[in-house]
């Protein structure tokens, strides 16, 4: 499986449209290499270096998405964070408690943005309250495949 943008490479930096310092759009992405077993696509947007990279105390959820089809082939940029959805997608709660995309605003140094798309064997319950930590557990014994886009993204003073 692959993940990747049309905005950014792996390791390049985010631009600011898709910051909390720009328009805070989702970024477009595009998945291929989908196992033909797949029942349903997650997608989980983090930042594992809060509050700061020199001393990261916790795993900021920037994006939770799940039951995505897995013949989709991705998502395109959306405005305020809310892209248009393939049919049966599940929003999840990022750590803002909000539904939808939430860009990288970090307090302090240049951070790592996880994008993480797995391939699951099933398709997941509408779980209540849908976020990582749930949905994690919810996926553990059915993830056959997965991969990940990182960029990085440092505010501008």
């Amino acid at each position: 499986m692959e993940i990747s943008s049309t905005a950014f490479t792996q390791l390049a930096d985010i631009p600011s449209a898709y910051t909390c310092d720009g328009g805070e759009l989702s970024p477009p992405l595009a998945w291929s290499a989908i196992p033909a077993n797949a029942k349903s696509l997650v997608l989980i947007v983090d930042d594992p270096d809060a509050p700061d990279p020199t001393a990261p105390k916790t795993t900021w959820v920037h994006w939770v998405l799940f039951n995505l089809p897995p013949q989709s082939t991705g998502l395109l940029s959306g405005n305020s964070g809310l892209p248009d959805l393939p049919d049966g997608t599940l929003n999840g709660l990022n750590d803002w408690n909000k539904t939808g995309y939430c860009g990288p605003c970090p307090p302090i140094g240049r951070h790592r943005y996880f994008h993480k798309l797995y391939a699951l064997d099933i398709r997941l319950p509408a779980l209540r309250p849908a976020t990582k930590a749930t949905l994690e557990k919810a996926m553990q014994g059915h993830v056959i495949d997965q991969c990940e886009l990182i960029g990085y993204y440092q505010r501008k003073k």
